[in-house]
């Protein structure tokens, strides 16, 4: 067994007192540590948004690699869709999150482009598509994007530009908001839905 002086055995039990009484001195005080008060939780709110509208889009390719939208519609939010028939023929159905991926993806393969052809992606994003996901929390920053050019040039002609802009408007007018109480679980609630967290002080 090794000798301890006694020197040694003084220190160890001052550092053992005073960490004692600091503990002490602390559960005393009140002070709240991290992780340990369970008020936080009961005192954040946030404000839910949800759109009821969405929007269907009919895209027509008028050349190669060339698209307008012909028409588009106001539906329930989970029927939104972009229907896209192709000069050979055939028929896709994109749903709103292909849309985003094929914006997405032409923004960051040449960003400088957006807004200066009439490719699939740019009409996605100029269209009705793009106002509805522009809507949506995460997806904001497709606003600044669409900001940038002039919207109706990506349709076929005016007649379906003021029906589309009717559509947009029953997807505004859709649009409830609500304050909740507690921790959200999730980013967003539903696919219409943005949050903004604020705590309670």
């Amino acid at each position: 067994m090794t000798p301890l002086r006694t020197g040694s055995f003084i220190r160890r039990v001052k550092d053992i007192t005073i960490s004692g009484t600091l503990a002490v001195a602390i559960l005393a005080s009140g002070i709240a540590l991290p992780g340990c008060s369970g008020s936080e939780d009961e005192a954040h709110s946030y404000e839910e948004t949800t759109y009821s509208k969405g929007i269907r889009s009919y895209i027509k390719e008028v050349e190669p690699g060339e698209f307008k939208i012909t028409d588009e519609q106001s539906v329930p939010a989970d029927q939104s869709a972009a229907i896209v028939t192709y000069l050979d023929g055939h028929v896709d159905t994109l749903s709103t999150t292909t849309a985003k991926a094929l914006i997405d993806r032409d923004i960051r393969s040449d960003e400088s482009s957006v807004g200066r052809h009439g490719g699939l992606s740019n009409v996605l994003l100029y269209g009705g598509m793009g106002y509805l996901l522009g809507r949506t929390m995460n997806h904001g920053y497709i606003n600044s994007y669409r900001s940038a050019g002039e919207s109706s040039r990506f349709y076929s002609n005016p007649n379906a530009y003021n029906r589309a802009q009717g559509a947009v408007q029953d997807v505004n007018t859709s649009r409830s908001t609500r304050v909740v109480s507690g921790r959200p679980a999730g980013g967003r609630s539903g696919f219409f839905g943005k949050r903004s967290s604020s705590s309670g002080g």
